[in-house]
């Protein structure tokens, strides 16, 4: 017999975490648990007010599954009961962990895959003053790769003297819709020449029409623009990479759809997520596999990370032991 709860939880940041949109000082998240016997599923996920979703109303989704869960509904059942979203993602993790763990079959291999790679992620810088953020890359000038969230003017001030503290580390920018077609233009020949591998969702979604024809002299990369499989044409006609995250999909099953299907229309794929603990992690670690770019340093800039959590030692993230999740 199957049992459903689910809490909210709060993890403060390492300090005020800044992007296009507004600053955080924590992470909000909500965990699911469904419990079978001995056994026991966990999944995490972060409702996001810009996807007009809330903690409230992610609990309130989850608490109206419980029905249905505990009858014993399937992952596959699941996303024909529930739109995409925070709510279904922790539910849908759930489930993966859940069996897992009931037959002793590590995710990873359920997935498809032969075995689970350590990654490396990026790490991410939030937007500041120019000064504040060389500072900071200066700080992690020894990672493989930072992203640093842009979009509130002075932007090329910022990466330039980014690049000068870490002249040897790839750059990746994140505007958060935060700029306009005509800053576009103007920016990324100078990114360019910065050696910037890549521009996470210059515009508002709403306007990435415009990106149709354009030759970016970066490759551009979308992140809003994207949450399920049903985007993906758009995307495919407007950008080279897709940040593919557990959150906006609705859980794992999906995202693994979403990724192959990017890989059928030739896009690049980004593994992302939202500033969360490892438990968020490790689901988005089996999707990772492979991803040309992996963003997973949710747990990094967070005071403290749950226990168990993933070990990650600088920017590498070990596999998750299925104490954790798996």
């Amino acid at each position: 017999m199957r049992t459903l709860s689910v809490r909210d939880e709060r993890w403060p940041t390492a300090g005020e975490f800044r992007i296009a949109r507004g600053a955080k000082y924590e992470a909000h998240v909500i965990v699911v648990e469904i419990a079978e016997g001995a056994h026991r599923g966990r999944g995490e996920s972060t409702p996001y007010l810009r996807n007009g979703e809330t903690i409230e109303g992610a609990l309130a989704q989850v608490a109206a599954m419980a029905e249905a869960i505990e009858a014993g509904a399937s992952r596959n059942v699941l996303q024909t009961l529930i739109e995409p979203g925070a709510a279904r993602n922790a539910l849908d993790c759930a489930l993966w962990d859940l069996e897992a763990k009931r037959s002793g079959t590590p995710a990873w291999r359920t997935a498809g895959l032969e075995r689970i790679h350590p990654l490396k992620t990026c790490f991410t810088i939030g937007m500041a003053s120019a000064e504040d953020m060389a500072a900071a890359a200066k700080a992690a000038a020894s990672r493989p790769m930072l992203k640093l969230k842009i979009g509130g003017g002075n932007d090329l001030d910022r990466v330039a003297a980014v690049r000068a503290a870490a002249p040897k580390t790839r750059l990746i920018v994140d505007a958060n819709e935060g700029l306009s077609m005509e800053l576009l233009r103007r920016l990324t020949p100078e990114l360019a020449k910065l050696g910037v591998a890549l521009i996470e969702q210059p515009l508002p979604a709403s306007e990435d029409v415009q990106f149709e024809g354009y030759e970016s002299p970066v490759p551009l990369c979308a992140d809003e623009s994207l949450h399920t499989r049903a985007e993906l044409d758009d995307c495919a006609r407007r950008y080279a990479c897709v940040n593919i995250k557990l959150d906006k999909a609705g859980g794992l099953t999906e995202a693994l759809a979403v990724k192959a299907a990017a890989r059928e229309r030739g896009l690049m794929v980004m593994a992302g997520c939202m500033v969360a603990t490892s438990l968020a992690m490790a689901p988005a670690m089996i999707l990772a596999q492979g991803a040309e770019f992996v963003d997973l340093d949710g747990p990094l800039l967070l005071l403290r990370d749950r226990e168990p959590g993933l070990a990650i030692t600088g920017s590498i993230l070990e596999p998750p032991k299925p104490e954790l999740w798996g």
